[in-house]
């Protein structure tokens, strides 16, 4: 089952490798100058830009009696509103800091359609309402119809994830991703999926409960794989997905199927994908990707010992695949989109490359 971006909407695409069969000996491969070590290269050193988090999620709280009741009058809890995708961000005072989430306390917002207890912060911080927040603070995702979001005010202002989630700091970054895959999850699930009745928020907005059958339904992730393919000689394999602009190209990737282990959908991907056999399948790192509801599993695989390097793109979901060396990749930037930088696909790239990669291509945000 091939990846485009996402099931619904565009998907672009710890360090612990998963044991993995020797490959057979090989000759060294050519590798650019500004090239990582290799043996550095399953385990990068960087964090993949939506895999940052910094809170308790304080589980054990989401069941607590009165916990609502003791959230709306503690003078330190905040909310952050999220509409359609988006969070409510301030502006940075000044050219030089970072933007921050547009954090409330409840009593100065109206009622919302979904409240769910994200946690509490883990350190004191930055908030824009009071300048201030100590740690433990309790913090609360609210969700708001078009009309409620546009009766608050405009600043601060709402930005999508992928518009933002970059500049964000790591507490900020992580409050935002939590809550924007709660809310889409509860978008989606007013009504049972086994019965078609309505449900109810349970468990601190952690659960529904399905009103004829009594049924808990909880939160899912889709996990998908994606991964950096190269060759002998170090070359990266990208692919132009049918449903992208001409000029699009991303690492491949892929839905894991029913009953298949990560390393198989890697395996089957490719194939289907590329018609290219691989092995060497390693662990790169991994990223929640809430567009709506993803967790890209990062895999790094080489071709496989004696396997061509010809590529066939299906001709349904991957119309155009290419082989880049990093001189290559370089020289087209002015002339290809990669993916954006909130992507796991960009910093799988990266991390390939030895360094960032700048694009007079912009990569669509929408």
């Amino acid at each position: 089952m091939a990846l485009s971006l996402s099931r619904s909407s565009g998907l672009p695409g710890d360090r612990h490798a998963f044991p993995t069969t020797p490959a057979p000996t090989r000759g060294a491969p050519v590798l650019h100058p500004d090239a990582p070590n290799p043996a550095d290269v399953a385990h990068p050193v960087t964090t993949p830009p939506l895999a940052r988090e910094h809170l308790d999620r304080d589980a054990v709280s989401r069941t607590a009696t009165g916990r609502a009741d003791a959230f709306d009058a503690d003078p330190d809890a905040r909310v952050l509103a999220v509409h359609a995708g988006r969070v409510l961000v301030v502006e940075p005072a000044s050219v030089d800091d970072a933007p921050g989430l547009g954090l409330r306390h409840p009593s100065t917002l109206a009622e919302p359609d979904v409240r769910c207890y994200l946690g509490r912060t883990l350190d004191a911080g930055a908030d824009a309402a009071d300048g201030a927040l100590p740690a433990g603070s309790p913090i609360e995702a609210w969700t708001y119809d078009a009309d409620a979001a546009a009766a608050i005010a405009d600043e601060p202002r709402w930005v999508g994830l992928r518009g933002i989630a970059t500049s964000l700091d790591d507490r900020d970054a992580g409050l935002a991703i939590e809550a924007v895959a709660l809310a889409n999850w509860h978008a989606t699930h007013a009504f049972c999926p086994g019965c078609g009745s309505p449900t109810e928020v349970v468990t601190s907005g952690w659960a529904r409960r399905c009103l004829a059958e009594d049924r808990l339904r909880f939160p899912r992730t889709d996990p998908a794989v994606i991964v950096l393919v190269t060759d002998d000689e170090d070359r990266v394999l990208l692919g132009s997905n049918a449903m992208w602009e001409q000029d699009r190209f991303s690492v491949l990737a892929g839905f894991v199927e029913p009953g298949e282990s990560l390393e198989a959908a890697v395996v089957r991907e490719i194939g289907e994908e590329a018609g290219l056999a691989v092995d060497r399948v390693e662990y790169l790192g991994s990223q929640p990707w809430p567009f709506p509801a993803s967790l890209m599993c990062a895999f790094r695989a080489r071709v496989a010992h004696g396997a061509a390097t010809t590529v066939v793109p299906d001709g349904e979901e991957i119309l155009e695949l290419r082989w880049f060396d990093r001189d290559g990749l370089r020289d087209a930037l002015g002339r290809v989109a990669l993916p954006g930088e909130t992507s796991i696909a960009r910093w799988m790239l990266e991390e390939w490359y030895g360094g960032p990669l700048a694009s007079s291509m912009p990569w669509s945000t929408s």
